[in-house]
């Protein structure tokens, strides 16, 4: 479905990853012409001594770890033209409330040996300035990964999940003793009431109990566990089917 586009009609995509293990991360930001941004951003967990590369740094990286590039036009839908000739006309003001503008793809894990783990990838808001970073490659704001705590993959308005490192945030209740649905309600209305920031996320704790929330209209989301799939976009809506 490709990926919204910044102000000049370009994709630049951020993303980080995170291993609850040993703390393992890696991360990278404003990347062009790659079709899976959350590949290269564990490349740089696994074959770096960095956590974070960027733009042209992490294409040459990119390149000497043989990804592929594509055409960036390749990236680019007729959709994602339509919506940032739209955010234009509209003089697209990037408010903290503007979820229409957001293209974020988050999932978090446990494994059966009590491995979590997150990953987040985003192509930002549309009609974004050029170089803009938001929370996604962020670690502790687009996400975050302990096994001594959980995992956790945030969404929404950027600048805000940033500016109350939302992941970090919400974990931290966790270790203080709060629930799942406790710490999540606490993180996403502290952010709320304090930037008028609007935002989701998704959080397993160590023991696999999980819980979505959000604030924003809606968010579309699916979790798996026990042989049963999970899955809602609506507030109060949810779907339970068997897996195969």
């Amino acid at each position: 479905c490709g990926s919204v586009l910044n102000i000049n009609g370009e994709v630049e995509m951020d993303a980080s990853i995170m291993d609850g293990k040993d703390l393992s991360a890696g991360a990278v930001s404003s990347v062009r012409c790659i079709a899976n941004p959350i590949k290269l951003a564990r490349l740089v967990m696994e074959k770096t001594p960095h956590c974070f590369l960027t733009d042209q740094g992490a294409a040459k990286f990119a390149a000497a770890m043989g990804v592929p590039e594509i055409p960036g036009e390749q990236l680019v839908t007729e959709k994602n033209k339509k919506r940032l000739e739209k955010e234009k006309l509209e003089k697209g003001a990037q408010k903290s409330d503007c979820q229409k503008n957001l293209g974020t793809v988050g999932a978090v894990a446990l494994d059966c040996r009590g491995n979590v783990a997150y990953a987040t990838s985003t192509g930002g808001i549309v009609n974004k300035m050029v170089g803009r970073v938001g929370d996604s490659p962020c670690i502790g704001s687009g996400g975050y990964a302990d096994n001594d705590i959980g995992a956790i993959s945030t969404t929404g308005h950027g600048e805000s999940i940033l500016k109350v490192n939302l992941a970090r945030l919400t974990l931290f209740h966790l270790e203080q003793g709060k629930t799942l649905e406790e710490a999540a309600n606490l993180s996403l209305g502290y952010m709320k009431s304090k930037l008028k920031g609007l935002g989701g996320l998704i959080l397993i704790s160590k023991t696999g109990d999980w819980v979505v929330k959000w604030t924003s209209a809606s968010m579309p989301w699916a979790a798996a566990k026990d042989g049963k799939l999970h899955s809602g976009i609506d507030v109060d809506e949810t779907t339970v089917t068997d897996l195969p």
